[in-house]
């Protein structure tokens, strides 16, 4: 019945972290109100999602940041892959699923927990970080596909595979996944911190046991 599974990041695939953006800038140490008015100018429209992205990069960017920083980060917000991920990826794929992740996180959290990750997933829409030679953070591809956009990536990841939006299942958890919800055939709220999304979602596990996504998926584990 489901041919692809697409992946939220942070709070689904990754456990111990609600939004990456906000660890590291947290971590770094950035200017609070210029990070607070930029997000207030976004949610009133004043600029685009990949303004708003494109300044807070520059925040990092502005405090010469290295490839070890973002991993002291990591480290001390005691981030993990959530329970049971590898084993859902890995049943998922045995069974012949296409894998995407539509996320508005940032690349080093999956360089860092899941280095293999583009061989695990055929398709990922994230914000990718790039560093030097010597680990220094130098510019960032930012992802367009987040908040109301990620409906959008599902749609061109379900066209890539000649696939219907039925026959495609998304996995996530707060407010910037509602959109999506609402295109996929099976939408699931993993341990959601969002109500809309409990409301617009065609599952709600409270669990955080990725593998409790299964028996929704996949018929023999019904």
């Amino acid at each position: 019945m489901y041919k692809l599974v697409c992946f939220d990041v942070d709070g689904t695939l990754v456990d111990n972290i609600a939004y990456s953006w906000e660890l590291f800038h947290n971590a770094f140490e950035v200017d609070m109100t210029k990070r607070k008015a930029a997000k207030e100018k976004f949610y009133a429209g004043k600029i685009t999602y990949s303004e708003w992205a494109d300044h807070d990069i520059g925040m990092w960017l502005s405090k010469g940041v290295t490839r070890k920083d973002f991993e002291k980060a990591m480290e001390k917000g005691q981030i993990k892959l959530m329970d049971g991920a590898l084993e859902t990826i890995q049943e998922l794929k045995s069974n012949g699923m296409k894998l995407a992740i539509i996320s508005g996180t940032v690349s080093v959290i999956l360089d860092y927990l899941l280095p293999d990750y583009k061989e695990l997933f055929d398709d990922h829409y994230l914000s990718q970080l790039f560093f030097d030679e010597d680990g220094k953070f130098t510019k960032a591809n930012v992802t367009e596909y987040d908040m109301a956009m990620k409906a959008d990536a599902l749609k061109l990841v379900a066209k890539k595979h000649n696939l219907k939006l039925s026959e495609c299942v998304f996995i996530g958890d707060h407010h910037n996944d509602v959109m999506i919800a609402k295109e996929a055939g099976l939408s699931i709220a993993f341990d959601p911190k969002d109500e809309e999304l409990k409301r617009v979602a065609d599952v709600i596990i409270e669990n955080k046991d990725l593998r409790q996504v299964l028996k929704h998926i996949l018929p023999l584990h019904q």
